[in-house]
């Protein structure tokens, strides 16, 4: 029997979460390191399972798969793809960023405070949190991915209601109960959409009788399994509708921008970076493979929701105070760009939204763990409350800019490529769409570099005068993000040469080829 590799990386950081939550209180410093060496671990091994992939072979390798309820037919079955191989690497990525970026954020309050931080609970939580994403990418029953879908809301309601931002223009009263509303609210969207799941899932029991991704995607295939138009229809709405939320999609957006304004900066990055990319990995993993038929039925309402993202979510950053408002709108605003490629319905969309979720998951971190290295120098999270920080810390306002520049999809660094291959995929087969889409790059340039000249440059403001500039620690978080930024921008085939032949599959399954161009024939 072959070592289960897949388990493995889902278990350590998992097991890694309850040693770290039982170091005793005085050693808080021990939990922290204990933090990072498991998530360097889980690191390594999710290098070794991108290591043993092979693009070229099968659909799902590194596959597992034990009885688990056998009278419902649930199964403990896993197996990755290029796309969730992408993801699961990134994951594995940027929870050791996280953890250096939050190493002080769980410290104890000053003394007389009534709120006390558990530094071991909040990094305990970043490690489960990292679980149970990575056994959703992991995951080929349906059933299996759902319990862990839902359950990472757990360990993320109390890393955002417990664990917040302590930069709050009110004091702590009113801070605590903005965290408390923050995290209430993402808690009930992500449980009606998970509720609303739940329905479509025994509902896909009961026509399929059994959860199998695999054995359901293939029995479609072959005719031995029928849905009716209706029902399958019906099951697609339930799932797309729980992937949505968590997306997040235009008009189910609303949880995200109190999320990440109440939370730390590494936690607002494991929502947006790493949490939400389970959604569009599912859309792309469950919508697409199990409902063909359906996904192409509500494709032009998707993406006039997609649409909707891009321009809205960009136009309301344009107008945002606060800096963290600013990146959820901008992030809002990204997604949008995913799920359009995603329901684009061509190799280049669908590679592009692939490659999006990676590289956002990149820039935003890159930007926002910068956010919040600024946030904690100057107390405050209010755009006016800034300006000079360039000439008093220019290594700080350079990774800024660079985080920046990299959120407005910059040629030479990685979101322009994903970006313009879900543009051009979109409009090769929805032109109006494609071209209005544009729209939101021009606005994307419009609230970044407002926010720029805003914050950095001008008149040094008194409050930011004396601020350092990024210490050692800082610079080993932002420094590698960077780079990735740079490489990946420059030389994106590792990326794509991995996910391409899972696109392929993925435009298969739902009977779409690309469109030919339509080229004048020559006289």
């Amino acid at each position: 029997m072959s070592f289960p590799l897949l388990t493995a990386t889902a278990a350590l950081p998992a097991l890694g979460a309850v040693a770290t939550a039982a170091v005793p209180a005085a050693k808080r410093t021990a939990a922290k390191w204990l933090a990072l060496v498991v998530s360097l671990a889980t690191l390594a091994l999710a290098i070794t399972v991108l290591v043993r992939f092979d693009p070229g072979g099968d659909r799902y390798q590194l596959t597992e798969s034990h009885a688990w309820i056998a009278d419902f037919g649930v199964r403990y079955e896993l197996g990755v793809d290029g796309i969730a191989v992408a993801l699961l690497a990134l994951t594995a990525l940027l929870i050791p960023f996280i953890i250096l970026a939050g190493w002080h954020d769980a410290d104890p309050l000053e003394t007389g405070s009534r709120r006390w931080r558990p530094t071991q609970g909040f990094f305990a939580l970043i490690l489960a949190v990292e679980a149970m994403v990575v056994i959703s990418f992991e995951a080929t029953d349906v059933f299996l991915f759902y319990i862990f879908f839902e359950a990472m809301l757990i360990p993320m309601y109390f890393l955002i209601g417990g664990f917040g931002d302590r930069a709050h223009e009110h004091g702590e009263e009113a801070a605590s109960t903005q965290r408390s509303y923050a995290a209430v609210k993402f808690l009930l969207y992500n449980l009606v959409g998970g509720l609303i799941m739940l329905a479509a899932v025994i509902g896909l029991y009961v026509v399929a009788g059994n959860f199998s991704l695999q054995e359901i995607v293939q029995a479609r295939a072959n005719g031995s399994l029928h849905m009716a138009t209706s029902t399958e229809r019906w099951l697609f709405l339930g799932f797309f509708f729980a992937f949505a939320v968590k997306a997040p999609l235009w008009p189910l957006h609303t949880w995200l921008p109190n999320a990440m304004q109440e939370s730390t900066a590494p936690v607002a990055v494991l929502i947006t970076a790493v949490v939400d990319k389970v959604g569009t990995f599912a859309m792309l993993r469950f919508c697409l493979q199990l409902f063909p038929e359906a996904s192409k039925w509500a494709t032009p309402v998707i993406l006039v929701l997609a649409l909707i993202s891009i321009v809205y979510g960009a136009l309301l950053a344009v107008g945002q105070r606060d800096i963290k408002r600013l990146v959820a709108y901008a992030s809002i605003s990204h997604f949008g760009f995913i799920v359009m490629g995603i329901f684009a319905m061509t190799s280049q969309g669908q590679s592009g939204a692939t490659l999006y979720m990676v590289n956002h998951g990149i820039s935003t971190a890159a930007l926002m763990l910068v956010v919040g290295f600024l946030i904690s120098r100057r107390g405050s999270r209010l755009i006016a409350d800034y300006g000079g920080v360039q000439k008093v810390a220019p290594v700080l306002a350079g990774t800024f800019l660079i985080g920046g520049l990299a959120t407005l999809s910059l040629p030479g660094l990685a979101p322009f490529v994903s970006e313009f291959l879900v543009l051009v995929g979109t409009f090769t087969r929805y032109p109006v769409i494609g071209v209005i889409a544009t729209f939101g790059i021009v606005l994307a340039a419009l609230y970044t570099l407002v926010l720029y000249q805003r914050t950095m440059t001008g008149p040094v403001k008194p409050a930011v005068s004396a601020m350092p500039d990024l210490r050692a620690r800082e610079l080993l978080v932002v420094a590698p993000l960077i780079v990735l930024l740079i490489f990946l921008g420059v030389y994106p085939k590792p990326v794509t040469d991995i996910v391409n032949p899972a696109v392929k599959q993925t435009m298969s399954d739902v009977h779409k080829t690309d469109p030919k161009p339509e080229v004048e024939a020559a006289k």
